[in-house]
């Protein structure tokens, strides 16, 4: 039979395992409530907020767009070529400075919801943030001889550039601004590391070389939520459509795609 001194000593080891088992409870469960917490959270900035943001983005873009052919039923005269050798060269598009807007960028391969907007600069917070596409001020214009770069987020912010790793020989990449549409096709994919600047030359990657071209140039980082390297997208100018004119066939969805 127990004595009063080991009844007393017995209670006080439950005592202590009831105390322990209810600390180790709890800090269970607040690594769970944690955990979903922090779940939740991921799910709200990668993916639903995106899905809000991009939405958005392609909003403001339509209208935008829509702005310039208003503006030019108004005023119906044709941009003429800024070229005095080739008259039938393109007219340079306007751009614009810092977080200034002056264009929409449409790439059918990412959606038939896929708009977005470009404006001048390329920081975080003033241009590719809050608008999408940011311009580098120091590359050429639309339609312009040269090099005509941009830059754009892959992932948060409405990520404008997240399928730039799907586009395909020839697919569409259409730049309107006020003068009408300049439409470029993709020709090829890179991977360079985030110094290699002169993929912004008027000739990408070479240098003092005169331009003979019209190019386009998509950066976005690499890989998805890194900025180790920098994805890379060129494109060729094939066509320009005045703004006075019904919008071009390179806007429509490509073939087989729905």
């Amino acid at each position: 039979m127990a004595t009063m001194g080991e009844r007393r000593s017995a209670r006080r080891d439950r005592t202590r395992k009831r105390h322990r088992i209810t600390f180790l409870g709890v800090v269970g469960e607040l690594s769970i409530t944690a955990g979903v917490l922090i779940f939740l959270f991921l799910f709200w900035q990668l993916w639903f907020n995106d899905l809000v943001v991009r939405a958005e983005q392609n909003t403001a873009a339509e209208e935008l767009s829509q702005s310039f052919i208003d503006a030019a039923q108004q005023d119906p005269t044709a941009a003429p070529s800024d070229d005095p050798v080739d008259p039938t060269a393109p007219p340079i598009g306007t751009t614009a400075g810092d977080a200034q807007e002056f264009g929409v960028l449409t790439i059918p391969r990412f959606g038939d919801d896929y708009n977005a907007k470009i404006a001048g600069g390329i920081t975080r917070t003033r241009t590719l943030n809050p608008i999408g596409i940011g311009h580098y001020m120091t590359t050429q214009a639309p339609g312009e001889v040269g090099n005509f770069a941009v830059a754009g987020h892959r992932t948060t912010y409405g990520k404008p550039l997240n399928e730039i790793a799907n586009l395909r020989v020839g697919d569409a990449i259409v730049v309107q601004t006020a003068e009408g549409w300049y439409t470029y096709r993709f020709r090829t994919l890179e991977y360079v590391t985030p110094t290699a600047s002169d993929v912004l030359n008027p000739v990408p990657q070479a240098d003092e070389v005169e331009a003979t071209d019209r190019l386009i140039t998509l950066t976005s980082c690499s890989p998805m939520y890194s900025a180790a390297e920098r994805i890379i997208a060129y494109g060729v100018f094939e066509s320009f459509t005045p703004i006075t004119d019904p919008a071009p066939a390179s806007l429509e969805l490509p073939e087989g795609d729905g």
